[in-house]
């Protein structure tokens, strides 16, 4: 039994099945970088400290009724206010310690560490 009298697809449906696996394949095949989150919560960045490898995208979001913003010490990065919800991205493509703070709540700080050997760990979110 052939799939296409089982489940008759129409040309348009075929076409757009075709699309999205070239998609997916294309990511896969351009090795789409590794992503962490880290959330905005109670006036504090979880996890505080991260570790990833270089080439790892991260994702800060808020979950505060109160906006804030992200801005690393060494202006490598800086978000707008983030509202309740919102979300910032960042990709390190670089080693090192990157030192961050919000800068409507300067108390609020975290720390990204790039480094070639990280592993998933202590101080990684997942």
């Amino acid at each position: 039994m052939r799939f296409e009298s089982t489940f008759p697809l129409t040309r348009l449906a075929r076409i757009g099945a075709a699309a999205f696996a070239l998609a997916f394949l294309a990511g896969v095949a351009a090795g789409a970088a590794p992503g962490k989150a880290v959330d905005i919560r109670k006036f504090a960045f979880a996890p505080q400290d991260i570790t990833v490898a270089p080439g790892t995208t991260i994702t800060w979001t808020n979950a505060d009724e109160t906006p804030h913003t992200l801005a690393a010490r060494d202006a490598t990065f800086k978000s707008k206010a983030l509202d309740t919800g919102d979300s910032f991205t960042f990709t390190f493509a670089q080693e090192g310690d990157f030192a961050y703070f919000c800068t409507l709540h300067p108390f609020m700080t975290g720390v990204v560490h790039v480094r070639a050997d990280a592993k998933a760990g202590a101080g990684s979110a997942p």
